[in-house]
């Protein structure tokens, strides 16, 4: 038996990877290892599976734990036909290769659409073809709630009003899953994650460039207004509630498509993540204020009830510890003195 993880060079994807593997499961990581932010992270969260997994076959571990890396697009129509031909043992996959980042979508759109609709698409297609799978969790986004004002978000509120290209992309993931789960029985569950931050994060978020800019002494931006706010999530607890849904696939012949948010449970004033980055590095920001831009949210908050009655997952950590965790592994990876 084999789970399949794609974006397993990625922050969520590498997480999620690595705690399969140290509880033996047999994993395959698939990754483009893309340009979007610097490479060598993804190789280093790369580096790391590939090496607890030797390190466990060493040790001794579960007959079949093994990680397999296959470097291939998710949109790849063929790449994904050979993988799953050259693996029917597949039972479970967690789908977290996408193209993320809400203001790059107004950049470059194109890349969203290929990756998130046309690489959900191929995923779908992929998985039915295997005979032994039983769940396929993927990742979706708070995102998704677009210009709800409704706080807390709950999974029954409305999603037809995205204010990004790269909301509407995962909501047209989440529909696409639909049609599957009805057309050909197939278990899903999505996942809509809520600004999951923690150790080997991606640079482009928010807590990382902020990071940087006060380690540089560079201005931090910050968008005008008091009412920012955040429901941070921290990667490990995400990681257990991952899992924890991963074990109770859904039964797809009832269910089409089961939605699932992870959140904290709570939101955060961006400005005190900023005075949390600044104790946690011994350094004061300096702060500039501009504008919001209209594919940013004002608030997210997340109502995890469904999660917790489901799976009896909780999160457990909040950002006053997260942060300072984070600053731990920022400062050890990026040698700051």
């Amino acid at each position: 038996m084999s789970i399949l993880v794609t974006g397993s060079a990625g922050f969520i994807g590498h997480h999620v990877a690595l705690a399969l593997l140290e509880r033996g499961e047999r994993v395959i990581g698939l990754d483009n290892l893309n340009n979007y932010y610097d490479p060598a992270l993804k190789r280093a969260r790369n580096a790391r599976l590939q090496n607890r997994a030797e390190s466990g076959a060493k040790a001794g571990a579960k007959a079949g734990s093994a990680y397999r890396f296959v470097a291939a697009d998710i949109a790849d129509r063929e790449a994904m036909e050979a993988l799953v031909d050259a693996e029917p043992d597949i039972t479970g996959i967690v789908h977290l290769a996408a193209q993320a980042g809400v203001r790059h979508s107004m950049v470059d759109p194109y890349v969203y659409v290929q990756s998130n609709v046309l690489g959900h698409v191929t995923l779908l297609e992929a998985a039915r073809r295997l005979p032994r799978l039983a769940h396929l969790a993927f990742a979706s986004s708070s995102s998704v709630y677009g210009l709800n004002e409704s706080l807390p978000f709950r999974e029954t509120d409305r999603t037809d009003r995205p204010n990004s290209l790269y909301a509407a992309t995962k909501r047209s993931g989440e529909l696409m899953a639909h049609a599957y789960g009805h057309l050909y029985g197939l278990p899903q569950t999505a996942l809509r994650f809520f600004t999951v931050y923690g150790p080997w994060g991606r640079p482009d978020m928010a807590y990382y460039g902020f990071a940087r800019a006060i380690v540089e002494a560079r201005p931090v931006t910050l968008y005008e207004g008091q009412g920012l706010a955040r429901d941070f999530t921290y990667i490990d607890d995400v990681v257990d509630g991952v899992l924890r849904v991963l074990a109770l696939p859904p039964d797809a012949s009832v269910e089409r498509l089961r939605i699932l948010n992870l959140g904290n449970h709570r939101s955060e004033r961006v400005s005190h993540m900023v005075s949390l980055l600044e104790a946690s590095l011994g350094r004061r920001a300096e702060i500039r204020m501009v504008p919001r831009p209209a594919a940013d949210l004002m608030a997210t908050f997340a109502s995890v009830e469904a999660a917790g009655d489901l799976s009896g997952w909780h999160p457990a950590t909040s950002l006053d510890i997260g942060i300072p965790r984070f600053v731990d592994w920022f400062v050890r990876y990026h040698g700051v003195s």
